[in-house]
Parts: C-alpha cells; structure tokens; sequence
C-alpha cells in the first residue's frame, strides 16, 4: 500500500481506545504539503515515512522501519506533553524543529535520530541521557536556537570535516563544547556534557605539572569514534555551572585539562583565553580524547609556546611517568633534549623529541658507565630544551629551557 499526501493542509487523528497512526506501508509527504498528526505516530518494520514537505508531530514518535527524506523537509516535534522519540531503526530528518514547553525534559530520546541539514533547539530539552538515545549531525548539519530551555542532555555525534559547536547540556544547563573543522569527511567525533564533580572517578589528586586547582562540579567528554584527526577544543565557563574558584580567575591562568587513561593522570591541553565570550581554546589540537574539563594552572611555570615539563620519570613499567613528558612538544619538531646528571655528565641526547617514539625512559645513552639497558639511579637530573618559538607571526627565535627531572628507578 502506498499513500501520498499532496495536500496543501492535512491533519490526521485516530479515535480508538489507544489511538495511534500506524504506517505498515508506504507513505510520503510532498512538497509544499502540510501534514499533521495529533495522536501517536507508528512507522512499522515495514513501513517506509518519506517527508518533503511539513510534518507536525503533536505526540509521541516510533521508528522501526525506515523514515528519511527525498530532497529536503521538515518535521515538527510540537505538543504540550511530554513527547517520547522511540524506535530500533535510526530515523533521518532534513530539517527538524524541538519547540514543547511543557517541562524542561520535553522530549524522551530512546531513539537515534539524524539531521541533516537543521536543528531549531527552540523550547523543550531533549533528554538522551536517561533514555539511551542518541542525536547525530550528518557533514555539514547545524543547530540554531540552543539555550538552557532547549538543548541535548545526552550524547551528540557530529560527522564530517565542518567545526562544530556541540548542543550539549545537562540538568537544564546549556554548556557546549566547540571543535574545529577535523581534516576528513569521515571522522566523527561524539560529544557529552556532565555537570557532576569528576574527582571521584577521575581522582583530582592525580594532576601533575602546572595545574593546581581542578574545575569540581562539571566536566566534558568528547570522543573519536571514527576517523584520524586530532582537533581543536573550545570549553567555557559559567557562573552558573562553574566553581567560584574558575569563574574568579584570571582567564590567562584557565586551561583546558584531560584525564590521560593510559597514564592515570589529568594533562595539560593549554589554554588561549576569550575574556568577552567567557571561553578557553587548547593551544593546540588536543594530544588526545575522553574527559576534559578547566582548571587553573601556575602561569610562570608554562614555556614559550605553551609547553609543559612534567619533571618525573618512574622507568618500573608501571604504566605511571614511563617516560619525561612535555605537552606541546610535538608542534616543535626542530628541537633537542639533553639530560645530565648532577655533575653535569650528559646520560641523554636527541634532536626531535616526542610523546611517542623519540622520548626519555630514564635510561642512560651518553657517555656513563652504565649501559642503555639499565636505568639511571634515583635522584635529580637536569635537562636543556632548546627549540625554535615564532610568536604571532613574528622572526623564530631560539628558546633554551633548564629545569630539574627526578628519576625514581625503584
């Protein structure tokens, strides 16, 4: 069975005891056609829902079969009830509205749904969170109209090569993250807002370098589920949302952390800050995904170009300061890393020093008696940094950085 609506004005309403509309066939909105329905909207497994003209959705929505679009249209989640977005088939829309005002949780997301082009955020917060559904923006999608009062709790996946502002909030609070264009059409890159303290599972005492204090009531988490690229991060503060202790800063102190897994500690990602937009951007591509948040950190204690030295080396294989890390190190590629010990004989030297395969273990390779394959006793050792600095465009000159390392062999 095959229905289309070509009307100029349509609205459809069901009368039984629990009435809902139910496609089983197959049914297709056309352009320049307005089609509403008041009760519950059924798409069966084997119903196909094709919208290019108007759809206004006044109840509850399921997908199980395939709803999607020709060349472009819009669908209107309208009511004054909570309104439940349901179905084990992911659901396509062009154009899509949020406007119910019903409460701040308007809209219970179990589904997962696409937009391609559009989302008008204008009342009514899309909870995912509590109810497992997901929203994605396909290549070149976007979002308007994101406030508290309307918004994603939950998970938000952006595709493509396009920068993106994330629509992300939770507990009625409005607080999105901000990425710059990744370099492939196929990454994808998810994005969650959390305004909990993330201590407890992401210990707040396990922070090492410049940092200090840890933003302790909201975090971030945004992952790479497909694709390469490494990208930029913007996060903000709110009074709102936000401890006294970040929102009272100087915003030259606010960086932008993440909790490194693989290592067991929160890292220093940089920070270039936006006092009018009340907002902090990495120094560079992130040297890694999962949790972030903001803190302050001991401004005089940040290099040229914004490096950070770590000044541990633990070389027991414990998977915890394996090797001396500089974040930021990476964007200097023309450099070279000396360590000496306290008598000033150099045990380590290299051109081009990394985070992955040109790193310090705390093995000696200079010119001591004991051999690469053995660790450097305990104790304080120091290193020279010198690598090439360019500031706002201006003639590279050569910054040579000294500082102490302490190696724990035991």
């Amino acid at each position: 069975m095959q229905c289309i609506l070509a009307m100029g004005v349509m609205i459809v309403s069901t009368y039984s005891i629990e009435a809902q509309m139910v496609n089983q066939g197959e049914l297709t909105i056309m352009p320049n056609t307005q089609v509403g329905v008041l009760d519950p909207i059924d798409n069966a497994s084997s119903g196909i829902w094709m919208n290019d003209g108007e759809l206004f959705c006044y109840n509850h929505f399921n997908n199980d079969g395939m709803v999607d679009f020709l060349n472009e249209g819009l669908t209107r989640f309208e009511g004054s009830t909570v309104q439940r977005i349901t179905g084990s088939s992911e659901s396509f829309f062009y154009d899509l509205l949020f406007n119910n005002g019903f409460i701040a949780l308007a809209f219970q997301l179990a589904g997962n749904i696409t937009v391609e082009n559009e989302a008008n955020f204008d009342t009514g917060v899309v909870d995912g969170q509590n109810f497992g559904g997901l929203l994605s923006f396909t290549a070149g999608a976007d979002h308007i109209n994101t406030s508290d009062n309307s918004h994603m709790d939950g998970t938000v996946i952006k595709n493509g090569d396009n920068s993106f502002d994330f629509p992300i909030g939770n507990a009625g609070q409005y607080r999105p993250a901000t990425i710059n264009a990744p370099q492939n059409v196929l990454d994808q890159i998810t994005g969650r807002y959390i305004l909990e303290n993330s201590d407890p599972t992401y210990s707040h005492g396990s922070a090492v370098g410049v940092i200090e204090r840890i933003d302790n009531t909201e975090y971030w988490v945004v992952e790479r589920t497909n694709g390469n690229s490494n990208v930029v991060l913007t996060l903000g503060w709110d009074a709102d949302t936000s401890p006294s202790f970040i929102t009272a800063a100087n915003p030259n102190s606010l960086h932008i952390i993440r909790w490194d897994a693989n290592q067991g500690f929160w890292v220093d990602e940089g920070g270039i800050p936006d006092a009018a937009n009340q907002t902090v951007t990495t120094i560079a591509e992130v040297s890694g995904y999962g949790v972030f948040t903001l803190a302050t950190v001991s401004v005089e204690e940040v290099l040229p170009g914004g490096l950070v030295s770590y000044n541990a080396v633990s070389p027991n294989g414990n998977g915890e300061n394996d090797f001396f890390r500089i974040d930021g190190i990476e964007r200097f590629p023309n450099n070279t890393m000396e360590v000496f010990n306290r008598w000033g004989v150099p045990v380590y030297k290299t051109k081009g020093y990394n985070l992955t395969d040109n790193v310090f273990r705390g093995f000696s390779e200079g010119n001591l008696t004991l051999g690469g394959s053995e660790p450097l006793p305990t104790g304080t050792y120091f290193y020279v940094l010198t690598y090439e600095f360019s500031e706002n465009g201006s003639t590279p000159r050569t910054v040579r950085k000294t500082g102490f390392l302490y190696i724990d062999a035991n």
